[in-house]
């Protein structure tokens, strides 16, 4: 997975952190633990603010 597979990223964090609200992870957890989801596979330095808000946003859909 790629920092761009926002979707993807949100489903994996979903499954594994099912106790955890989206809505109250700062973006410095939120970075570490996409980049230490088993499939992720791109630049740890591209995870900037956007692509954690969008991350962020897609994971909180996905859990409602």
């Amino acid at each position: 997975m790629k920092w761009t597979d926002v979707n993807d990223i949100a489903i994996e964090l979903c499954e594994a952190h099912p106790e955890v609200d989206p809505k109250t992870v700062r973006f410095v957890d939120l970075h570490n633990w996409v980049v230490s989801l088993p499939d992720f596979d791109d630049d740890h330095a591209r995870g900037g603010e956007r692509v954690l808000e969008a991350i962020q946003q897609a994971w909180i859909d996905e859990a409602e």
